[in-house]
């Protein structure tokens, strides 16, 4: 359940994150996504991240994993380190059934959902972490962001669309505009991670300009399309994470 002032939230296996308002952050924390493997998960473990990104069914976009994999990462990743499965879905009891079968700490949403589901995945999720992705494709996503970071733990600020004829829902590779990132960050009290297009030659630039409470990193650190380790430990070490 969600703790609103300097009060803690905590998943179960994975680090505090405060809910007063989150300040700029120096040295952020790191969630690795898109992981297609148990070798993936080992390797971003290994670099030091704080989480990982699990992709189920998407309309578009690397990654894409079916349940049962998921299910399986998740279990043999160590305690300390975050698991979140992204979904797709928009109905509450529809990413219930489908926690249920993966079982990971946190929800990263990258859809909209419908008014009261918040409260409905609160009431039966107690203890998994709520991640609402918004899309930055202008000014009108600072008002989505601040409407929404109230009912989550956490926003998560990537460059898809909502509004295309097949949906860009994640890994696009883009970076957005980090202006109004970085107006986001500093209106709410949520922490707020950043996405979209991040690597290891531009991850001091939007630590500066944004100050997120921790990056997120896809296409970034993958070559041919697998997670490549030496850029891995790159984006880690210009992110001051070494």
């Amino acid at each position: 359940m969600r703790v609103c002032g300097p009060a803690a939230t905590i998943a179960p296996g994975g680090p505090v994150f405060y809910r007063s308002r989150v300040k700029r952050t120096e040295t952020p924390r790191v969630k690795v996504c898109c992981i297609a493997s148990l070798e993936e998960a080992r390797r971003a473990v290994a670099a030091g991240a704080d989480a990982i990104g699990l992709v189920s069914e998407m309309p578009s976009g690397p990654g894409v994993i079916d349940e049962g994999r998921i299910a399986d990462i998740a279990a043999a990743v160590p305690a300390g380190v975050e698991t979140w499965l992204l979904t797709s879905r928009q109905s509450a009891l529809d990413i219930v059934d489908q926690h249920g079968q993966v079982r990971t700490t946190g929800i990263q949403i990258v859809d909209e959902l419908a008014p009261g589901a918040y409260q409905v995945l609160r009431g039966l999720l107690p203890g998994v972490r709520l991640v609402q992705v918004v899309h930055v494709t202008g000014p009108e996503s600072f008002d989505e962001a601040v409407a929404v970071a109230p009912l989550v733990d956490a926003l998560l600020l990537d460059s898809g669309s909502r509004r295309l004829p097949i949906k860009e829902l994640g890994g696009t590779g883009r970076v957005h505009d980090w202006s109004i990132s970085r107006r986001i960050r500093e209106a709410v009290e949520a922490p707020v991670w950043l996405a979209g297009g991040l690597r290891p030659g531009n991850v001091v630039s939007a630590l500066e300009e944004v100050g997120p409470f921790g990056l997120d990193v896809c296409t970034g650190v993958r070559v041919n399309g697998r997670l490549d380790s030496p850029t891995l430990e790159a984006f880690m070490r210009a992110a001051g994470r070494d």
